[in-house]
């Protein structure tokens, strides 16, 4: 007797989730901004009525307020998405505000030309301050997470050990926090995006190549994973 070859549905492999489109991830960050920001919402239509009534008004002044109206509602979309990209952006550093690993997860936010390390390169475990490192043309730049003063013990040994197998290379130190010297979260990439470049292309990998060569790999402190709490980048650019 043959064999039945039907299936029950729970044998079927199961269907790919699919990929918010552009209008849910839109969405998505305009329900996340509003929760974390109530005020962007109403910032968002002031800034959008605003637009159009003075579209509107010009193109009474020029006898085609049709004309006038329909550039206005345009121009006052794209102004209102822009105040949604800046205060999601805020959202979404918000977010991650506070955990361990956050100032990790914000040089996920730099643009090309950075070669990060997303696991800590000198950590305290006792305390969970952390010192993580990315190199690019303006040299090494080694981010802290933690109070200034504690921190500043991890910071002094990661630059010296990198100061004696890199003595020509620029390094540079950004301690992320609240305190009246450290720079916040959604500050960070901005400030290494200002750095001047004394590097070439060509040095940055070879810099990159002469720190991966000593292999150092520390353990990751309980509570501390970079990797699952990076923020929303389509949040961070409204989209």
């Amino acid at each position: 007797m043959a064999k039945s070859t039907d299936t029950t549905p729970s044998d079927k492999a199961p269907k790919k989730a699919k990929k918010p489109n552009g209008f849910q991830q839109f969405l998505q960050v305009f329900q996340m901004t509003r929760k974390t920001d109530p005020n962007a919402v109403w910032l968002m239509l002031l800034v959008f009525l605003g637009i159009t009534a003075v579209s509107l008004l010009i193109g009474f002044l020029l006898d085609n307020w049709i004309t006038g109206l329909i550039i206005g509602i345009l121009l006052g979309v794209l102004g209102a998405v822009f105040i949604l990209s800046r205060r999601a952006e805020r959202a979404a550093y918000a977010q991650i505000e506070g955990q361990p690993g956050a100032a990790g997860a914000a040089l996920n936010s730099l643009r090309r030309g950075w070669i990060v390390e997303e696991q800590p390169v000198a950590v305290n475990p006792r305390t969970q301050d952390v010192v993580f490192r990315a190199i690019g043309r303006p040299g090494v730049v080694l981010v802290s997470e933690g109070p200034s003063a504690r921190v500043r013990q991890l910071i002094e040994g990661e630059r010296k050990r990198l100061a004696r197998i890199l003595p020509n290379v620029p390094i540079h130190v950004i301690e992320t926090g609240r305190e009246e010297s450290q720079t916040p979260l959604r500050s960070v990439a901005g400030k290494m995006n200002k750095l001047k470049p004394q590097l070439t292309k060509v040095e940055v990998a070879t810099v990159s190549k002469r720190i991966g060569s000593l292999g150092t790999r520390l353990p990751i402190p309980k509570g501390i994973d970079p990797t699952r709490i990076r923020p929303d980048r389509r949040a961070m650019r409204g989209r």
